[in-house]
């Protein structure tokens, strides 16, 4: 089990924290309420959401959140968790590269990348609350970047929460060469070197598409309304194809993520839905029966906090007290 955290100032009693720019894209509305900040990081600029409670937090340890990787990623994913815990706690959301208000240049979107944006991501929180272990969340691929993290570095963090993780489907093991990667090289040249670059993607991301997308992930009809409006607007922003072309191709798929996985020895809530398009978790017969992992299947689709949050929440803080 990690050491018990440092107990944490409020985040309005800090004052060492450098300061940071509070402006996002000038076109894109925030995703989540609190403040939206950027930092400058190894992986570019990032930009992130922090709130707290006004009063004294029924718990000091910070709640660090990751969406997960698609055509219209944003921090918007996980605004139920976000609205639900800012109650108690403090909590930060982190845009990954390529996403939000996130540095959409284009370059190389890799696994380490996506890792070291969360590595700066906990430094800029241990900033604010100092060196304690926080806990994480981590919604789809984004929990292949949350847990390489963590196995790189086990003392920043006191627990992790996957959502819906890749890395699970089938019965084939992920046991390629280590920080190696799913990519096709000759995809993503097709998908970006040809006069159809803008206009694929723009097509890709059309409103009908994107619901289309979230019917198979909800598995449902009823998906969540405010969810599909941001999805099109952040694909709306300069920059916005460069990270998915990199996803589609398979950039961002790790090959050695059930070794990442297996290795973990912090306490790992797993959660995915029997619902939809995402329900292949073959693969979690390799962690299940560890000790140290949690799995939990409800009767939802991939995001079972927007469709069940207090059944999801209630498990989550079982968790949490736990660990």
């Amino acid at each position: 089990m990690p050491s018990t955290p440092e107990t944490a100032p409020s985040p309005a009693a800090d004052t060492s924290a450098p300061a940071v720019d509070t402006s996002g894209p000038a076109s894109l509305p925030p995703a989540l309420e609190g403040e939206r900040r950027t930092l400058e990081s190894p992986a570019g600029r990032l930009c992130y959401y922090h709130d707290a409670p006004r009063g004294k937090p029924q718990s000091p340890i910070p709640l660090l959140l990751i969406h997960s990787v698609n055509a219209a990623g944003s921090a918007y994913e996980v605004k139920p968790v976000f609205d639900h815990y800012v109650q108690q706690r403090p909590v930060y959301a982190l845009e990954l590269p390529g996403f939000g208000g996130s540095d959409r240049s284009d370059r190389a979107y890799t696994p380490r990348l996506m890792t070291d944006a969360i590595h700066a991501m906990v430094q800029e929180i241990h900033r604010h609350h100092g060196n304690g272990p926080v806990d994480a969340l981590a919604l789809s691929l984004g929990s292949e970047f949350l847990a390489r993290a963590a196995q790189e570095d086990p003392e920043a963090f006191r627990t992790l929460a996957l959502v819906s993780p890749t890395g699970f489907s089938g019965t084939r093991r992920l046991d390629g060469p280590a920080e190696s990667t799913r990519g096709m090289p000759w995809l993503h040249a097709l998908l970006t070197r040809g006069p159809w670059n803008q206009a694929l993607f723009d097509a890709l991301t059309r409103r009908s598409v994107i619901r289309y997308f979230l019917n198979k992930a909800f598995g449902s009809r009823s998906i969540d309304l405010g969810l599909l409006e941001y999805s099109v607007a952040t694909t709306r922003q300069p920059g916005a194809q460069h990270a998915p072309y990199h996803f589609l191709a398979g950039n961002l798929f790790s090959r050695d993520i059930t070794r990442v996985y297996e290795s973990l020895q912090l306490p790992v809530f797993m959660c995915h839905g029997e619902r939809g398009d995402f329900v292949d978790f073959r693969g979690k017969s390799a962690v299940e029966g560890r000790s140290n992992w949690q799995v939990h299947e409800m009767p939802t689709g991939a995001l079972p906090y927007f469709e069940r949050p207090e059944a999801f929440m209630n498990l989550y803080d079982a968790f949490l007290k736990q660990g």
